[in-house]
């Protein structure tokens, strides 16, 4: 009942995770329920939780504009809004991809800004880091890293980080590891909490992103 409580707003959320929610819950029921204890328990009830691999690209980095270097690769994260992380993920619909554009902050993991289009222009990136500012709590420097996609690169994205005083730095090599927590963040909207899957509308997608992200910043 608990983890069905749970799987309920997260329906992917992995057993690490489930355990980290409800191992309180357990003790204050008695429950003699371990981590090890509980992956079996979900093994046995069919209730484990497979990952699925799919990929689209994003990324095209293959443009006549500036690409910024890397200023993020020896920074120690000692504060929200610190450095924020931005990229770009696919969302399957009956009428093809979307693009679901993310601002997350490094340090908290909270999702500050996003924006869903139906096309890879520089339009979704500009939106979510417009909301994502907006969405600031302090004016304490700040790191703004993406990979080096002409949606970052574009003259729009630019100024606006400009205009607020934002250091730009991006990745070097493309290696999802030098972007790794927007990456990761991802994929925990994806895995658990289907956003993997193929949505009749492009509304239909914004409305269950809109639900995820809330969930995923509160809880």
């Amino acid at each position: 009942m608990l983890v069905h409580a749970v799987r309920n707003q997260m329906p992917r959320i992995g057993t690490r995770k489930l355990y980290h929610l409800l191992h309180r819950q357990f003790e204050e029921r008695h429950l003699a329920l371990g981590r090890d204890k509980l992956f079996r328990l979900l093994r046995n009830k069919g209730l484990f939780v497979v990952r699925r691999r799919s990929y689209a690209r994003t990324t095209d980095s293959r443009h006549w504009m500036r690409k910024y270097e890397n200023l993020v690769r020896d920074v120690t994260l000692e504060r929200p809004e610190q450095v924020f992380v931005s990229d770009i993920t696919y969302i399957s619909t009956g009428r093809g991809y979307n693009y679901l554009s993310l601002v997350t902050d490094a340090g908290s993991k909270k999702i500050m800004g996003y924006a869903l289009r139906e096309d890879l222009s520089p339009k979704g990136c500009l939106q979510a880091l417009e909301m994502a500012l907006d969405n600031r709590t302090t004016e304490a420097p700040l790191i703004h890293h993406s990979d080096h996609g002409y949606q970052y690169c574009s003259k729009d994205s630019v100024e606006v980080l400009r205009n607020h005083d934002v250091s730009i730095s991006m990745t070097e090599n493309g290696d999802p590891y030098e972007n790794a927590i927007a990456e990761r963040v991802n994929g925990i909207l994806k895995e658990e909490f289907y956003l993997s899957e193929t949505f009749a509308t492009h509304n239909e997608a914004a409305k269950a992103i809109e639900q995820s992200i809330q969930i995923y910043n509160t809880q």
